[in-house]
């Protein structure tokens, strides 16, 4: 707190009846599950894609 929060905000405080001592679980260690991203080729496909049907609409709108 002294080093960290009091010389940007002098006026901080702590209330002590809220403050307790806890633990971090660490629930992605148990619970994440790898997802490897999808193949450059098919998220290029798709860009390529949304590239052509964007600009359908902006012909639509400039007409």
């Amino acid at each position: 707190m002294t080093a960290e929060v009091l010389p940007h905000a002098p006026d901080a405080w702590v209330d002590p009846t809220k403050t307790k001592l806890g633990y971090e679980i660490p629930l992605t260690r148990r619970f994440y599950k790898y997802v490897p991203p999808r193949p450059l080729a098919e998220i290029d496909a798709e860009i390529r894609t949304l590239e052509v049907e964007i600009q359908e609409l902006l012909r639509e709108v400039t007409e």
